[in-house]
């Protein structure tokens, strides 16, 4: 058996006294299983379904779960629950704990660069993806107690009243991650999302779920509450339809659709008027990927009381 000890016994010349030496055992590996992350806890899919990664040889990396409707539906329960609490939270709160996940990441750099190297990147490309993602956290935390100063307006009005004009939080959106990054491409999208008072569900590119569970783990060993980030790994064909029908949903973000499922998801997304919003039309580092996830509230006060 490849766990029985062995013993081999080694005599000393210097006393004359025999000595056991026991070698370590062959070990079996404990091996992962990759799950979905749903309110800062980690539950297998309700549907029992999953999808095979494979190398470029053909050979399965792992598997994963396939999540369902339901899981999709449950994430966003988990998102509408704990969306008040992280809209109230302050700036410099929100700014720490987006720092907080960049400093998690770059401890663990080695072992997304592997992962990406497993899922198809060359070993300096993926080392240019985890340093670019790291430090795009840090560039969206640091807009994070500026944004409503820039995006905020006094406007002029004839009426004895202050009028202004402020951006506040859009609520609950769905993510549906590029396909093309495994990294990057994910943090582009979530990191404005949040920063600006918003939880969100992440559907995981197809090509990528291994990235998409590691980094989930960096949030559970981060400062984020659970529910404020929720990533489902599966195929994201499935989930089109249905996150753009949601009537729990105020925002749909996207940058890689193809025109058909664009179509769907706006036609869908006048259901309940909630943002059908394509980030492809902003570069990824920019304070109007934060503004198009918020709503513009005016308010009206008048003068002398």
């Amino acid at each position: 058996m490849e766990n029985k000890i062995k013993k081999s016994i080694v005599t000393s010349k210097s006393n004359g006294l025999s000595k056991t030496k026991v070698e370590a055992p062959h070990r079996i590996h404990v091996r992962k299983t990759y799950k979905l992350f749903i309110d800062g806890k980690f539950p297998r899919t309700e549907s029992g379904r999953f999808t095979a990664l494979k190398d470029n040889q053909g050979l399965v990396i792992a598997n994963f779960c396939r999540a369902s409707k339901k899981d999709l539906r449950d994430a966003i329960v988990s998102n509408r629950k704990v969306q008040n609490d992280w809209a109230k939270r302050s700036a410099y709160n929100k700014a720490q704990i987006l720092y907080r996940i960049a400093e998690t990441l770059e401890g663990r750099k080695a072992q997304f660069v592997e992962g990406l190297v497993l899922e198809g990147y060359s070993s300096a490309k993926a080392k240019n993806e985890v340093n670019a993602s790291i430090d795009l956290l840090v560039y969206y935390a640091g807009w994070s107690d500026k944004y409503i100063q820039i995006f905020s307006t006094v406007n002029p009005v004839e009426s004895a009243h202050f009028n202004f004009s402020y951006p506040e939080p859009t609520g609950v959106v769905t993510i549906l991650a590029p396909q093309s990054e495994g990294l990057l491409g994910m943090i582009s999208h979530l990191a404005p999302v949040i920063i600006g008072g918003n939880t969100c569900t992440i559907i995981a590119a197809d090509k990528y779920p291994l990235t998409a569970v590691d980094f989930a783990e960096v949030l559970n060993a981060s400062d984020l509450p659970g529910g404020v980030i929720n990533i489902l790994t599966g195929q994201r064909k499935e989930f089109i339809a249905h996150a753009s029908t949601h009537m729990d949903v105020n925002a749909i973000v996207f940058s890689d659709l193809d025109v058909n499922d664009k179509k769907t998801v706006q036609i869908n997304s006048a259901i309940n008027v909630k943002r059908a919003v394509d980030f492809s039309k902003e570069p990824i580092q920019s304070p109007y990927r934060i503004l198009n996830c918020n709503e513009i509230k005016t308010t009206w006060h008048p003068m002398g009381i």
